[in-house]
């Protein structure tokens, strides 16, 4: 049976925010290579305002109770108030088991539902401030690109939105499943829900993408590079590869190296049957332990147990 995801339309909905789920979730396959999502676009009417165009929803709010995800994408206006009836179809989604995701300021829309009270959230940065004054029972995070509470995750704005989205594709069907919606999506699977959502950008002086480095540095996480060897391979010093590589990817090379370490080691657990101390050197861990705490601090699971949810082969054996 397919995992249904309900996506909110409302009222000036922004149509990118909107499309995002629609995409990502819509081409995920499973496994056995069928669609794993069935994606449902709910609205409280029939058709909705979407900035230049009007859009038809061909779901009622009662679909949201069958929901297992439910995305809620941004609005034009974070101020404009939240239908009651809006309020209770979420509350009655939560309360059936959903899992509930907001990008951007479509979290003004969760907070109206005081389903966010007590928890960490985040909004596209420029909404950040006004949430927190509004809503100040919520912790808000300005400068992550995606907060994951459990059954509640909310995103930044834009592509911070389809970071999101990937994240929770590997949730449900892990490293490489992910990797092939990001594929086709032509976006970068490795960015952490805690990178900067605001990366300061000095004018370029040169075409300097460290696109052809990235993928020169997945191709070697069995390697040990230093600063050193990344610099060399990008043409740049230690001191200005480092700044260049804050400014593209937010975060630092060996945090970006790290996780892609842990990225190979997911694609490992899922594919094959090496033990775990063979994907812990594969993936260019010197020690099994160090793999095994480096692993459950990113995914929140041990390595076996990551392996029972999302080899095909395991599954098969049980």
């Amino acid at each position: 049976m397919a995992h249904v995801v309900g996506v909110l339309a409302l009222d000036g909905v922004v149509p990118f925010d909107l499309s995002i789920p629609c995409e990502v979730f819509g081409r995920a396959r499973g496994v056995d290579g069928a669609p794993f999502y069935e994606v449902r676009v709910c609205g409280e009417a029939p058709e909705v305002s979407a900035r230049p165009f009007g859009l038809r929803v061909p779901y009622g709010l009662g679909t949201l109770q069958s929901a297992d995800t439910l995305v809620i994408p941004g609005i034009d206006d974070p101020d404009v108030p939240v239908a009651p009836t809006v309020v209770a179809a979420i509350r009655q989604a939560w309360a059936a088991g959903a899992r509930i995701a907001s990008i951007c300021s479509g979290a003004f829309v969760l907070a109206a539902t005081g389903l966010l009270d007590g928890r960490r959230a985040t909004t596209h940065w420029l909404g950040a401030g006004h949430l927190a004054e509004r809503y100040p029972a919520i912790e808000v995070d300005p400068n992550t690109l995606f907060v994951d509470e459990g059954r509640i995750i909310t995103s930044a704005g834009a592509s911070a939105g389809l970071d999101m989205c990937l994240h929770l594709v590997r949730r449900d069907l892990g490293q490489a499943a992910a990797a092939h919606s990001a594929r086709l999506a032509v976006a970068p699977l490795d960015r952490d829900g805690g990178q900067a959502q605001f990366i300061r950008h000095e004018p370029p002086r040169t075409n300097a993408s460290l696109a052809p480095l990235l993928e020169w540095m997945i191709g070697n996480v069995d390697r040990p590079l230093s600063i050193a060897a990344m610099a060399a391979r990008a043409g740049m010093s230690e001191r200005t590869f480092t700044r260049r590589f804050q400014e593209q990817t937010g975060t630092s090379p060996m945090q970006w190296f790290h996780l892609a370490r842990i990225r190979r080691g997911q694609e490992l657990l899922e594919s094959g049957d090496a033990s775990v101390d063979q994907v812990a050197l594969a993936s260019g861990f010197a020690s099994p332990v160090t793999f095994r705490s480096s692993f459950r601090k990113v995914t929140g699971v041990s390595p076996a147990a990551y392996r029972a949810s999302f080899n095909a082969a395991s599954r098969l054996r049980q």
